[in-house]
């Protein structure tokens, strides 16, 4: 299934066109003495207008024995951007509007961004509702994403929660994604994953 770019989208985001849209889908979640469980999940990536990051929105909910929603399991919400560095073309700090034209205007520039492996480096920030920010690393190859936890911050009332590492991809058009987390004194070891449809 080809990816359709949009053709207002800023040319250091078409690493990340596929993402787009929102996506629907089931999985299963477990952890440590916690049985498996199936979960209901709708993923949206948005492309504010001229920003050069997808907001992110998860939202999971419990399923009954008759696949129909339960309860609501989780929200997570957060920004996904390529690495490089801030300058006066961006916002901020703060709402400190931008002086300067961006230089990666091209997919040319957007190159320059690609590591030693040809790679583009991923930095990814996403909040909890449980007292829980994270912050990860990682790289995206084609229509695959590897993120690991470069920094977790935690409330005093969270429960104990290390790092953890997730895995993106697309796959005959469908969204998959697998997460391993280090948590409640566990060793890191697989947690949830699921495979999502695009739906818009």
């Amino acid at each position: 299934m080809p990816v359709e770019i949009p053709t207002d989208l800023k040319p250091e985001l078409v690493p990340l066109a596929w993402l787009i849209g929102s996506w629907e889908g089931v999985g299963v979640v477990g952890y440590g003495d916690t049985p498996d469980t199936q979960f209901g999940q709708r993923i949206d990536f948005v492309a504010p207008t001229s920003a050069p990051y997808l907001l992110y929105t998860a939202q999971s909910w419990l399923l009954g024995e008759d696949g129909k929603i339960a309860d609501t399991l989780s929200v997570e919400t957060g920004i996904w951007q390529l690495v490089r560095e801030r300058d006066n073309a961006d916002v901020g700090p703060g709402l400190i509007p931008p002086s300067e034209e961006s230089k990666y205007t091209s997919a040319e520039a957007v190159d320059t961004l690609r590591n030693s492996d040809g790679d583009f480096d991923l930095e990814v920030s996403l909040v909890h509702p449980h007292g829980l920010t994270e912050l990860y690393a990682g790289r995206i190859n084609g229509p695959r994403i590897d993120l690991s936890t470069d920094m977790v911050a935690r409330t005093r009332t969270s429960k104990d929660y290390k790092a953890s590492t997730r895995m993106y991809g697309l796959v005959e058009g469908d969204l998959l994604w697998a997460w391993d987390m280090a948590a409640n004194g566990h060793e890191l070891a697989s947690h949830a994953s699921a495979r999502l449809k695009k739906v818009t």
